[in-house]
């Protein structure tokens, strides 16, 4: 976006970071959205969510989980997609209790669980 001087949208950067996570590049997906705020870009429902499964697909749960807190802490509502998200990066990387803490928050926060993503 820098080198084609093209206008920098949170719908971009979404984007960019969903095509990161089909490519299995969470690094490039965790630099992006760094890089958002660094504009002074807001990231959305949409956005975090690519990153939480990004770093799914590169098992990298610990992230996943700091990304979903980030959210919450930035007041954006995690959504379904977001938990399910969270919950399969523990499951791939074999952390039970932490998918079964976030089921556990899912349904405090009245969001019904769905079969996976």
């Amino acid at each position: 976006m820098w080198e084609a001087d093209l206008e920098h949208s949170t719908i971009g950067y979404s984007a960019g970071i969903s095509a990161c996570e089909k490519g299995n590049q969470w690094p490039w997906a965790i630099a992006l959205l760094r890089e958002m705020l660094q504009v002074s870009l807001e990231p959305d429902t949409i956005t975090y969510n690519a990153g939480i499964s990004a770093c799914r697909g590169g098992e990298q749960w610990q992230r996943a989980l700091s990304l979903l807190s980030e959210m919450r802490g930035t007041r954006i509502v995690p959504s379904v997609l977001s938990y399910s998200a969270g919950i399969s990066a523990c499951e791939r990387s074999e952390q039970w209790q932490r998918a079964l803490g976030l089921l556990s928050e899912m349904t405090e926060a009245k969001l019904e669980p769905n079969l996976g993503l």
